[in-house]
């Protein structure tokens, strides 16, 4: 859940604090000119290359080295742009509950947590990328390091934002408190070295397990809470140079894969500004509006239709919510059941292409993402008729005594409107398929697509949106790919523990052989993704999990299938699932009005879930 500090809802204290707060907003909107730029060169840089090699037969090879250069200023310039917003994930439930004045503290810990953290690595930053500049880039011939140095400025820049943050509360003694509770418990942990060493791998439980349950539930945003829990067992329990961590964490964010990230997220806001997605929308609702539970299909259906094109669980959420919701209300629907079904459907189209957890799986686990782009679409399919059929059960008897049914050239107008807008998913599909584009170069074809299709056929497209939009497509990106990074730290550190070893020992020893294991990894994978979302959940567990799979049997793309809708579940159950809060914010309804009626949906899911593991049909029968 992306859950802005309520530090930055305390007035300013003081003249150092009215300066600071200034400075922070400043800083933050200097940042946004240069990651605007950043995903705006990113798009051009991409699209030349695909139209280099496609168009005119001549490819570009600097452009994936140019790219892959821009992309790590990115997702770190990015991340710092999240931290000035308060938009780094968290998780919020328990420390959401706690009164005012004990929250607001608790916020002031989780900055002083992610200082201590930009501080202990920062060094190390530097040096790491000191070192690149022995190594060259093969295209271009320029040194590493002016790639490299993207992790450290935007480290020193968190840094910075965050002593801003604690400077502009104007409460000295409650940062002071909290400062000095950070530093006490690092304090104590370093005192202990000697105690630490004995323990061997039982300081995987208290580093991996304890620390970072401690800092999650405190309300540290998740990738500052596995980056102290990375730093603290490396520092203290091994004798490994800390730099590998900066190492670790660039591997893990400078995938070339996981540009598709940012360029899918702008993708979906771009289709909400053009009115694409309010078309199908439109469409579904003229040929189901007049039905019984009619809206509620339409909602199941653009759900699966827009994740297609977006790629991000909250762009979906927001292109359709705020189309569907006013009309349902005015047939008497319920709050709490639209915001249930709204994060029931985005859980069932988890695995519709390009979801960016898919794109994690791929290059995580080396798994083609064609393989898991088709194989997501028939699951997603299976868990939205048990859907329905929920639905069909509560509203069977709806009153549709005022609504008017849509007469065939109303729905043929629809239709028509909504075409350019549907084929953009097989557009994106086939262009994988077919070797057009890669994965990371398809959603730029979207994107040239959707301009066009919005200047001259919908005739809505705002420029004065678009630079706001750079920059929040950077924000959330640089907030996704900052976890990946630290998740990848401390995989890792679980790898090279010998940790890997024997969670296969143990996972292959469980009774009843593929299906054994693949029962135990959906319950595992739902309490994960409650907890950690998906994408920390699969950059941590992937790598360790999908060869124990292939051992026992398992097809990779069924497993990957049946791993994500288990994340799906646990990310939009309640109480912990942090998407099913950020369905609430979207729909602007309370929380606690959904938590009934989302339980039977949950079950619908869950069955789905069990039918999507039992027939590995469902998602390789199309391979």
């Amino acid at each position: 859940m992306h859950a802005a500090s309520t530090i930055d809802d305390i007035p300013p204290q003081g003249a150092v604090a009215a300066w600071a707060a200034g400075a922070q907003r400043q800083f933050g909107r200097l940042l946004g000119i240069p990651v605007a730029l950043l995903v705006a060169a990113e798009i051009a840089v991409l699209l030349a290359g695909v139209v280099g090699r496609y168009v005119f037969h001549h490819p570009l090879i600097w452009s994936d080295e140019v790219a892959s250069i821009l992309f790590l200023w990115l997702a770190m310039l990015g991340a710092a742009v999240a931290f000035q917003r308060g938009e780094h994930m968290r998780m919020t439930a328990i420390v959401g509950k706690l009164d005012p004045a004990r929250r607001a503290f608790f916020d002031l810990l989780a900055t002083a947590a992610a200082l201590a953290f930009l501080v202990l690595i920062l060094p190390h930053a530097w040096d790491y990328a000191v070192e690149q500049a022995m190594m060259r880039t093969p295209a271009m011939d320029i040194a590493d390091s002016w790639r490299a140095a993207g992790m450290a400025v935007g480290f020193g820049a968190m840094a910075l934002l965050a002593l801003l943050r604690l400077a502009a509360v104007g409460r000295p003694r409650q940062v002071a408190a909290a400062l000095g509770l950070v530093v006490g418990i690092i304090v104590v942990m370093a005192l202990l070295r000697p105690v630490w060493q004995q323990l061997g791998n039982a300081n995987l439980i208290v580093f991996f397990v304890i620390v970072v349950a401690g800092a999650v539930f405190a309300g540290v945003p998740i990738a500052f809470a596995f980056g102290l829990a990375t730093l603290g067992y490396v520092m203290l329990t091994t004798q490994t140079p800390t730099i590998v961590i900066v190492g670790r964490m660039d591997e893990g964010v400078s995938h070339l894969i996981l540009l598709s990230v940012p360029l899918f997220v702008f993708l979906g806001q771009l289709i909400e500004m053009t009115g694409m997605a309010k078309a199908m929308v439109a469409f579904l609702a003229s040929l189901l509006g007049h039905v019984r539970g009619g809206l509620h299909y339409v909602l199941v259906g653009a759900m699966y239709l827009v994740s297609g094109i977006s790629g991000s669980k909250a762009a979906d959420m927001a292109a359709v919510a705020p189309v569907l919701f006013p009309e349902m209300k005015k047939r008497g629907a319920k709050e709490g059941d639209m915001i249930a079904l709204l994060s029931a459907a985005g859980a069932q189209t988890e695995t519709i292409l390009p979801s960016i957890v898919l794109i994690t799986i791929g290059s995580v686990t080396g798994v083609s993402i064609a393989a898991l782009f088709t194989g997501g679409m028939l699951p997603g399919v299976v868990l939205a008729a048990f859907l329905v059929a929920v639905v069909w059960a509560r509203y069977r008897r709806e009153d549709l005594s005022g609504v008017r049914r849509a007469n065939w050239r109303e729905i043929g107008r629809a239709f028509v409107v909504a075409v350019p807008a549907i084929a953009l998913p097989f557009i994106i599909r086939a262009a994988v398929v077919e070797g057009v584009a890669t994965a990371t170069e398809v959603s730029t074809i979207g994107i040239a697509y959707g301009v066009i299709a919005g200047l001259l056929i919908y005739r809505q497209f705002d420029w004065k949106r678009v630079y706001p939009m750079l920059v929040d497509t950077a924000s959330l990106s640089g907030s996704i790919l900052l976890i990946i990074g630290a998740a990848t730290a401390m995989a890792w550190g679980l790898t090279q523990s010998g940790f890997s070893n024997t969670l296969s020992e143990a996972m292959r020893a469980l009774p009843g052989g593929a299906a054994g294991f693949m029962a135990v990894s959906i319950l595992a994978f739902i309490v994960l993704g409650s907890v950690l979302e998906g994408i920390p959940a699969i950059v941590l567990f992937g790598p360790l999990l999908f060869p124990i799979a292939r051992s026992v049997g398992i097809h990779e793309v069924h497993y990957a299938m049946v791993v994500i809708l288990a994340m799906g579940l646990g990310l939009f159950a309640p109480p912990f699932g942090v998407g099913y809060y950020a369905a609430c914010a979207i729909g602007r309804v309370n929380p606690d009005e959904g938590i009934r009626p989302i339980g039977a949906y949950m079950l619908a899911l869950f069955v789905g879930l069990v039918i999507v593991a039992a027939v590995p049909w469902i998602s390789i029968g199309f391979l």
